[in-house]
């Protein structure tokens, strides 16, 4: 047996020395991760270099899983380890008891595996129904009888995915919602690195780095970190959703289904911006509840629908390019309505309502820094001496061009917002629709929502001679396009 001139070190000594070795780089730490890099991610490097177990603490959507995913980068390639050992034993130095019985016996000869650093992250998610048995491990009565073994023989034992994530990284995320006996056994692999299995004297001293992630408003919510591990825990560090729309956006691009799709699609910057500005507004609504939170993955999900309206559009009218508007984000309701939790004054108001509520102020605010500076008075007077419109989220680039043409001053603030006279007709379309949508959300115009129904289900009769049940009679009206008249 050889151990090919590898050099030995705990995993947490390995993490911290290649993490030196890429801050000397100048390498990126965590790719992927936007917006963390002057406050997140000092804090996981000082606990790394301090070689601390530690937990992150943050609302829901705050990546939390993606960076415990990211640490395994800091590991080497490969490492050597015992073929077949469940806990991947050092070859030099094995501790459990079948390895060394099998370097005892095969001294030099004895062959030796290799793990890669993706083998050696284990994650697990915290639900109430886990046992000590799952996580540390137990002893197993069946492998006992088959070797004529005594049940507190160490070769009789099962191990769990504390043991089995030996010499790697054991993740557990959402700790919260593991029950209180079983954050108590992980008090020996935390201080003194080892684990008892089922009370026999059997010591593993295992080799790990130890990762968690909660929800710090769920403590008292779905259960709570029990003081004395936390105590245990090295170092506690709180996430944050994009201090700045730019890197939401930046998040939402990297994320989102968007660019990979085989249409020609362009999203016009003030869409984007618009997407991202919902969910800032619905973090500082009070409508909603601020101990949930609202997920990074509502612009995301929003951005996708908003993308598929307008290209639903797109193939109906046979548009090209595809290209979103405002009118879109209205469309896209069921991807922001399930993405947050609402307070009883929210409740009251209804979700869709409340949503319909943060697209307008998202809409101002965007709107307000696109036309700080422009004159708006012009096409505001047209409505004023009685110009109205009526657009709906279906209606074709140019069937919308026609439509607007005859309000003055509208085409060129839309060219302000990319959609000058040489542009396609769908990003022209896009821009006026920036324009009449903005208006709206300053008040400087109104709108009126009107439902248009297309034709009823047939209805179902009752049997001759049978009295006519009203509730069967009555023909239901479907949901169509929403259309909209700006006055």
């Amino acid at each position: 047996m050889a151990s090919g001139g590898v050099r030995r070190r705990p995993v947490r000594d390995e993490i911290r020395e290649n993490l030196i070795q890429r801050l000397r780089s100048g390498a990126t730490l965590f790719p992927g991760i936007i917006g963390f890099d002057d406050t997140v991610v000092p804090q996981i490097v000082n606990a790394v270099l301090s070689r601390h177990n530690f937990i992150l603490l943050g609302l829901r959507g705050q990546a939390k899983s993606r960076i415990l995913r990211a640490l395994s980068d800091l590991l080497d390639e490969s490492i050597p380890v015992m073929p077949g050992c469940e806990i991947h034993d050092d070859p030099l130095a094995p501790i459990c008891a079948a390895c060394r019985a099998r370097v005892r016996d095969g001294g030099d000869e004895l062959p030796i595996a290799w793990l890669n650093r993706a083998d050696r992250y284990v994650e697990k998610l915290a639900t109430p129904d886990v046992t000590i048995a799952d996580m540390i491990g137990d002893l197993d009565p069946i492998k006992a009888a088959r070797a004529g073994l005594q049940l507190s023989d160490e070769l009789t034992m099962h191990y769990g995915l504390l043991p089995r994530a030996n010499r790697g990284i054991f993740a557990i995320n959402e700790l919260p919602d593991l029950a209180g006996k079983v954050q108590v056994g992980l008090f020996n692999i935390l201080q003194e690195g080892d684990v008892q299995i089922k009370g026999y004297p059997v010591r593993l001293p295992l080799d790990l780095l130890m990762v968690f992630s909660a929800n710090p408003e769920d403590y008292t919510a779905r259960g709570k970190i029990i003081t004395p591990l936390k105590d245990r825990i090295g170092s506690e560090i709180r996430t944050h959703y994009p201090a700045s729309r730019h890197d939401g956006m930046a998040i939402t691009a990297q994320e989102a289904w968007v660019q990979d799709r085989d249409t020609d699609l362009q999203v016009p910057e003030f869409v984007r911006e618009v997407v991202e500005e919902v969910a800032f507004q619905a973090r500082q609504e009070q409508k909603i509840d601020k101990r949930s939170g609202v997920s990074q993955r509502l612009p995301i999900s929003l951005l996708e629908n908003v993308v598929s309206n307008a290209e639903r559009r797109g193939v109906l009218a046979s548009e090209s390019p595809i290209v979103p508007r405002i009118t879109d984000i209205y469309a896209a309701l069921p991807a922001i309505t399930g993405k947050f939790e609402l307070e009883y004054e929210g409740e009251l108001r209804g979700a869709d309502n409340v949503a319909r509520d943060i697209i307008r102020a998202a809409v101002a605010v965007v709107f307000n820094g696109w036309f700080a500076n422009a004159d708006l008075r012009q096409v505001a007077e047209w409505f004023d001496l009685g110009g109205t419109l009526q657009i709906d989220d279906t209606l074709p680039a140019g069937e919308l061009l026609k439509r607007t043409s005859a309000v003055q001053g509208l085409s060129e603030l839309a060219a302000l917002a990319g959609g000058g006279g040489k542009s396609p007709a769908p990003v022209r379309a896009a821009a006026v629709d920036f324009v009449l949508e903005g208006l709206y959300a300053q008040k400087k115009i109104s709108r009126s929502d009107e439902w248009q129904y297309h034709a009823a289900e047939p209805a179902r009769r009752a049997p001759r001679g049978v009295p006519a049940d009203p509730m069967i009679e009555r023909e239901i009206p479907l949901p169509g396009n929403k259309k909209k008249y700006y006055n």
